[in-house]
């Protein structure tokens, strides 16, 4: 009897050790994301302080006023904010153990990073061929540089999020599977921040 009772201890122990171990795997990899948000956010702030430099070097050719369409870039803003909300729901879902709603409302985040992108590629299209590319002046450049950087993170960003739909609809709401949806909501929201800084240093200011 003794035995016995020691023998399921010993194992309610290991189980319990193993789901410590495993709690703090995923620990780590969240706090290790959020070194990487930090290195990310590094990146960000070098591009915004060259833009911030470069900004009236428009050496003769258009300013961000002759340049920018506000309402545009207003709508593309609520898109990708409005895609973070989504997020926050299919977030809501995970926590409820409901496969069906993480999915829906991760597709739905897809599309409209995805709307996103495409208005994103449509304003590049559209100044390059009004002669504003990147080789126009420092203004360009810089401008260019910042907003691809954030549009290529965005881009990524959809990437991960459709290779995780499909290891969702494949093995469910698992352990790892949580970790990862947790680590691309801090990645999407931090995205959110960004673009809220280009569109206000960037467009905002550029036009006024």
């Amino acid at each position: 009897m003794t035995s016995e009772v020691l023998k399921h201890s010993g194992a309610h122990a290991d189980a319990h050790a193993h789901d410590h171990a495993h709690h703090d795997t995923g620990g780590n990899t969240i706090f290790g994301f959020w070194v990487y948000l930090m290195t990310d956010l590094v990146l960000f702030a070098s591009l915004f302080a060259t833009f911030a430099v470069l900004r009236d070097s428009t050496a003769g050719g258009p300013t961000g006023k002759e340049l920018f369409d506000l309402k545009f870039v207003l709508v593309e803003t609520f898109i990708l904010l409005f895609s973070s909300i989504t997020y926050g729901f299919a977030m809501i879902g995970l926590h409820n153990g409901k496969k069906g709603a993480v999915m829906g409302w991760l597709a739905i985040t897809w599309l409209l990073g995805a709307a996103f992108i495409a208005m994103e590629l449509y304003e590049f299209h559209h100044l390059i061929l009004e002669g504003a590319g990147p080789n126009r002046s420092g203004f360009l450049s810089s401008f260019f540089a910042l907003v691809a950087t954030h549009g290529l993170h965005v881009a990524s960003g959809l990437l991960w999020m459709a290779v995780l739909m499909f290891q969702i609809g494949k093995k469910g709401l698992t352990s790892t599977n949580t970790t990862r949806l947790q680590c691309l909501s801090l990645f999407w929201h931090f995205l959110d921040v960004v673009w809220i800084g280009v569109f206000t240093v960037v467009y905002l200011m550029g036009a006024m």
